[in-house]
């Protein structure tokens, strides 16, 4: 561990030692020439009071090995004390292994924070793998809406951490522009185009869209047709209309997105798949037919409760069980139209021909029902070679002061996403959706993420990273050269003498910042943006109740007039944590201020 390079981290590194004793010990022992060593894990104990580190290395080798897994953590164990940064070694249970750390390697793993700058916690644990995640995918019939809101950070959020973590991640967007309800929309959008023309349209029908937001789309159709649309059958107008109307709100759509700054790569629309003469759900049809995936027949009635497409008779359908669903699936509808589900099928084959394996779904909570016929699709359309992970976004329930929130002047009968954003910024928004869960009911408390406090997360974490700017700003009246630039700072700071923080305290917030890397890994692979808010949380946590322990104790401050060298290796630290908080921030999509107002 010794001479770790730059870019592996601590977990890392410790993990390439383990694995490499164990090598030694296969060798030594005449295991199997086959033995898997990548089960091997090395990660911080659930109790701290346990080490530094703790691995599973003789309980998942134990069975190659032959031998029992105490008595092989026994062996692997007396390797590790060889190692002249480890301080201790304890075999614990039926074998696991906890490792305590000297604290010089804490300090090394804090210059490493300097010398990598920005760079810190990137990883290549990716490999450049291609990964398609398709997030927000609302409907065009208007603005987005507080629901929509926790898919779209989310998804941008869990980009933010597959690029960071070494993927080639591609950010898209499907447009539901083939179906029922973008004619519904053109029709709402047809009554505001009389409206335009100076008709008195009165009360908007039920089953029409009544938010004002389908007005400026009236007067463009009335702008660009003038009341040649009001000669025509609804048969030539709906296609005029529903194309303006689609794009209109599209353009609106990417104006709140924006306004979260959010930003796709791909908008890829339905209608494109089912376009005259390049009917792609046909295609990919007869595509499943030839594999012998599709067949004719009858469903069983369904079991408990209803299925929705269910219908009793003869029909086209997909053989989802072979793929691990619970009941073959429907392509073809007895009007003769295809199925959501034949069009979902072919927009997945047009992903994994662009040449996607990993494929990323972001659902709202209400889709939880389509997860396992469209796993089933993907492993159907690919040979198995694709995986799809679907991600469910569950309900947000927008509070004001603890009480719900549920209109909006706007549209009329749900809070669009840009009246949030517009009263308590971009930040909070992104922030507040990602810490929780994204499988758990979301309380989002308008008057909460205004307060300046602990209880508000966003505020705490970003007046952390504020905090430690000020610090640098005072520290000039001591140490006057002292930069001002991030990266020139880092570098000035990198030769400090850092072997000199060896409060308890400090120890605990250097290895807080030495978890970073291996959080950023382990979020990134099990598609979990929300750990990097909470790890983000914590290191600010332990930073303010450092700078607020030097107010009792002063030799803890930060700067020691008559002390330069604690100073300078202080400074340091300060500049481990502004630097890991800023990069945390940026994976979230989230600003780093330098002072808070």
């Amino acid at each position: 561990m010794s001479d770790k390079p730059a870019s592996q981290h601590l977990f890392a590194d410790a993990l390439v030692r383990v694995q490499a004793i164990c090598a030694a010990l296969a060798a030594e022992g005449q295991w199997p020439a086959d033995i898997d060593f990548s089960r091997v894990v090395v990660e911080p104990p659930r109790d701290a009071s346990h080490g530094d580190m703790a691995t599973n290395a003789a309980m998942v080798l134990a069975k190659d090995a032959k031998a029992k897994p105490r008595e092989l953590a026994d062996k692997i164990a007396e390797k590790l004390r060889a190692d002249d940064l480890v301080a201790s070694v304890e075999v614990a249970g039926p074998g696991f292994i906890n490792l305590t750390l000297k604290p010089e390697v804490w300090a090394g793993e804090l210059l490493t924070m300097l010398r990598e700058g920005a760079a810190y916690g990137k990883s290549a644990v990716g490999h450049g793998a291609k990964v398609d995640v398709e997030y927000v995918s609302a409907n065009p019939t208007g603005p987005m809406h507080v629901g929509h809101c926790r898919g779209a950070v989310f998804g941008d959020a869990l980009c933010g951490l597959l690029d960071f973590a070494g993927y080639d991640v591609t950010r898209e967007y499907y447009i539901n522009d083939a179906g029922a309800q973008v004619d519904v929309l053109a029709r709402s959008a047809f009554l505001r185009y009389r409206e335009a023309l100076g008709e008195i349209i009165g009360e908007i029908p039920e089953g029409l869209y009544p938010g004002d937001y389908l007005v400026p789309v009236g007067q463009a159709l009335a702008a660009e047709h003038g009341d040649k649309l009001k000669a025509m059958p609804e048969a030539s107008w709906l296609p005029i209309v529903r194309n303006k109307s689609i794009a209109m709100m599209m353009d609106m759509i990417k104006g709140d997105l924006a306004a979260l700054n959010i930003k796709h790569d791909v908008f890829f629309s339905e209608r494109s798949l089912i376009e005259t003469g390049n009917n792609k759900v046909t295609e990919t049809i007869d595509f499943l037919r030839a594999k012998g995936d599709i067949y004719e027949g009858r469903l069983p009635p369904p079991k408990g409760k209803p299925v929705e497409d269910y219908e009793d008779r003869i029909q086209t359908l997909f053989r989802a069980t072979a793929y691990g669903d619970d009941v073959d699936r429907p392509l073809i509808k007895s009007d003769g139209s295809y199925t959501y589900f034949a069009a979902d099928i072919a927009y997945h084959k047009n992903k994994v021909d662009r040449g996607f394996l990993d494929i990323i779904n972001v659902f709202g909570a209400d889709h939880g029902g389509y997860i396992k016929r469209m796993q089933a699709a993907v492993k159907g359309i690919s040979g198995g070679k694709a995986a799809l992970d679907v991600k469910v976004v569950q309900l947000v329930r927008l509070l004001r002061a603890g009480e719900q929130v549920r209109m909006s002047k706007r549209s009329g009968d749900f809070v669009t996403l840009r009246e949030v954003v517009d009263e308590v910024g971009s930040d909070a928004v992104r922030f507040m959706m990602l810490f929780r869960k994204n499988d758990a009911v979301l309380d989002f408390d308008l008057a909460k993420v205004r307060e300046q406090s602990k209880d508000n997360p966003v505020f705490y974490v970003q007046y952390g990273h504020a905090r430690g700017h000020s610090i640098f700003k005072n520290a000039r009246e001591v140490v006057p050269e002292l930069p001002e630039d991030d990266a020139a700072r880092s570098a000035w700071l990198g030769d400090a003498p850092v072997d000199l923080l060896t409060d308890p305290a400090e120890l605990d917030l250097l290895k807080r910042l030495a978890l970073y890397p291996r959080i950023i890994e382990a979020a990134a692979v099990a598609h979990e943006p929300h750990r990097i808010a909470f790890y983000l949380y914590d290191l600010a946590s332990e930073f303010h109740a450092l700078w607020t322990k030097g107010r009792d104790l002063p030799y803890l401050r930060f700067i020691i007039t008559n002390d330069a060298e604690i100073t300078r290796a202080r400074l340091a630290m300060v500049q481990g944590v502004v630097s890991v908080l800023a990069s945390g921030l940026a994976v979230l999509g989230v600003h780093a201020p330098t002072e808070m107002r």
